[in-house]
């Protein structure tokens, strides 16, 4: 069995010290197999945070991906948005987008963040670009392995409010569904969830993270702990006491 834990929205700046010690010691005890982190490390993309964020996240000792999110990306310095958002993301460039393979599960990462666009910047888009290099590595999915897609913005609305659309989500689910894609992870709402969807015929799990930040909204501090065996998927929700 490949036990992956799925957490995202640490909010570094206003992190929940004790959800992140609670979830740091599951990690060192259980040692799943990988975290994956679906985006939102800092509050205000912040040298400090990001700095904070690397430290933590190097210590806990096992293989972790992370994706960008919105706030993530310079929030004072319209000019670093534009010409270099994801520069203070170096310290963590080992784990930024990268994509997993482990027995029976193939990870996936697909950037929802944009630097600019003519919207709310806190929503989501998925370029042209990252859904290619996506379907791309979707073609080469082993037979009987679970696709996992990893992003930061649900790619539709899952009941969630206050937050906009992702810009061509639906589209991308559609062929990322048709492709082999078995799960899309995300965080960005802060609540967890878990839905089969179907699309191209088939059913594909939308599965929400919540947060370990101070920033609550209606689910306790809490992440996804996700079991792969024999071609199944099994998603748990972990929640602190």
């Amino acid at each position: 069995m490949t036990r992956l834990f799925h957490v995202s929205d640490l909010h570094f700046g206003r992190e929940d010290r004790a959800a992140m010690r609670w979830f740091a010691g599951l990690v060192h005890t259980e040692k799943p197999d990988a975290v994956l982190c679906t985006g939102d490390l800092t509050m205000r993309a912040r040298k400090a945070e990001f700095a904070a964020a690397a430290e933590w996240l190097n210590a806990l000792g096992v293989p972790v991906t992370v994706e960008p999110g919105n706030h993530d990306l310079p929030y004072f310095n319209p000019l670093a948005r534009l010409l270099d958002p994801y520069r203070r993301y170096r310290a963590v460039v080992a784990m930024l987008e990268k994509p997993l393979d482990l027995p029976g599960v193939m990870v996936t990462p697909l950037k929802t963040t944009a630097r600019l666009q003519f919207r709310n910047l806190s929503w989501g888009r998925v370029s042209r670009s990252g859904l290619k290099a996506a379907l791309e590595r979707l073609a080469e999915k082993p037979p009987a392995s679970i696709a996992i897609i990893a992003c930061h913005h649900p790619l539709i609305r899952t009941g969630f409010s206050g937050h906009g659309e992702t810009r061509h989500g639906a589209d991308a689910l559609a062929l990322l569904a048709e492709a082999g894609a078995d799960a899309v992870l995300s965080g960005h709402v802060h609540d967890a969830f878990d839905i089969a969807h179907h699309e191209a015929g088939r059913v594909v799990r939308l599965i929400g993270a919540g947060t370990l930040s101070e920033r609550l909204r209606s689910t306790p501090p809490s992440f996804n702990e996700l079991r792969v065996e024999q071609g199944a998927l099994e998603v748990i929700r972990r929640t602190m006491a």
